[in-house]
């Protein structure tokens, strides 16, 4: 048990460098959104997840209700129903459900890629040690960025928030040259975007409305014009 929660701490180390880095963007963000630092370090601790919180962190301070911050982080983050589905295969037989239910809040895209990596069953112990650094770092990080939003001036720390429009770039821009449909998705969902926001026929929808709309919109015609071909057995 010891050393399989050694080995998960050991493996969620690079993760959680990450992690730090990211969020320490997210909690300039939440600062200068008018989020205190313990509202941002709750938020980072309970949602672990960039793209939900960016999205929500919009929401929050566009005076966005809660359930267009519902939907909306149901829609973001439902690609996490579908890999904690192909996670459960490797999760060990004798797992409760409890545990089951501990490893599935942290199932995050990095730490899903590691543990499916993971030669050998998955237990609770390692992927206990595998999500506490990565989860650390991420909550971390963000009261980091959030002191550090509150210290600097305000003009700088509206250019440091900048930061985290550049990881989603640097994030999306590889895979869109390398797939085609990628690319026309994301320029869909961008033209989506910009046509909500500077058409005034739509103004009286909200950002999360439009992140909503956006996003399922894209998603659809982008699976209708770029379907998945089945592999022949």
């Amino acid at each position: 048990m010891k050393s399989e929660f050694q080995k998960g701490l050991r493996d969620g180390v690079p993760i959680a460098l990450g992690y730090l880095s990211v969020s320490f963007s997210v909690g300039i963000m939440a600062v200068s959104g008018g989020l205190s630092v313990f509202q941002g370090a709750l938020m980072s601790l309970t949602n672990v997840t960039s793209a939900g919180q960016f999205a929500g962190i919009q929401i929050i301070t566009a005076g966005g209700t809660v359930l267009e911050l519902i939907l909306t982080q149901f829609v973001i983050n439902l690609r996490y129903a579908l890999m904690s589905l192909s996670l459960s295969q490797k999760l060990s037989e004798e797992m409760p459900l409890w545990q089951r239910m501990v490893v599935a809040f942290a199932n995050t895209d990095e730490i899903f890629a590691v543990a499916m990596n993971h030669a050998k069953s998955l237990t609770f112990s390692y992927m206990l040690g595998l999500q506490s650094l990565p989860i650390l770092g991420w909550t971390g990080g963000t009261i980091l960025g959030a002191a550090a939003g509150e210290l600097l001036p305000k003009s700088l720390g509206n250019a440091l928030s900048v930061a985290l429009y550049g990881m989603f770039i640097a994030v999306v821009v590889p895979v869109a040259k390398k797939l085609k449909p990628v690319f026309w998705v994301v320029a869909m969902a961008a033209l989506l975007s910009c046509l909500i926001y500077y058409v005034p026929l739509f103004s009286g929808i909200s950002a999360g409305i439009s992140i909503i709309i956006c996003t399922v919109a894209a998603a659809a015609v982008g699976a209708v014009l770029f379907p998945v071909e089945e592999e022949k057995e």
